[in-house]
């Protein structure tokens, strides 16, 4: 299954529009924050204003739709993984923080493009 992270404006409108116009199914919605919604092998995740993904970075820059979407890669041990690949010389675009699901960070691949690691809480 693939994981998708979407930054979208308004969480309720976007579920809306991904279930009764898409065929997604509404596996869990965490207020206006963030839902999870998946079809078939897809599993993708709306994050709204409030989500901890919607947060700005260190440096000011702001997720916005359309320029902050990036696969979900799953780990089990979060700080682990971040040693491991920065001791290897990874570029990181924040430093883990935790939302409603689990913790997450900002991985930047050669050409720039992100990737989020993810630890589920619990």
């Amino acid at each position: 299954m693939a994981t998708f992270r979407m930054i979208v404006t308004d969480v309720p409108i976007s579920v809306d529009f991904y279930s009764n116009q898409l065929g997604f199914e509404v596996i869990e919605q965490y207020g206006p924050a963030m839902a999870i919604l998946q079809r078939d092998d897809i599993s993708l995740w709306l994050a709204g204003p409030p989500a901890s993904a919607s947060r700005p970075m260190p440096d000011g820059a702001q997720p916005v739709p359309g320029g902050w979407n990036r696969f979900v890669l799953p780990v089990d041990d979060i700080e682990a993984a971040v040693q491991r690949l920065r001791a290897g010389g990874a570029t990181f675009r924040n430093e883990i923080v935790s939302g409603p699901g689990g913790q997450q960070i900002l991985l930047s691949d050669p050409s720039g493009n992100v990737v989020e690691l993810f630890q589920p809480s619990g």
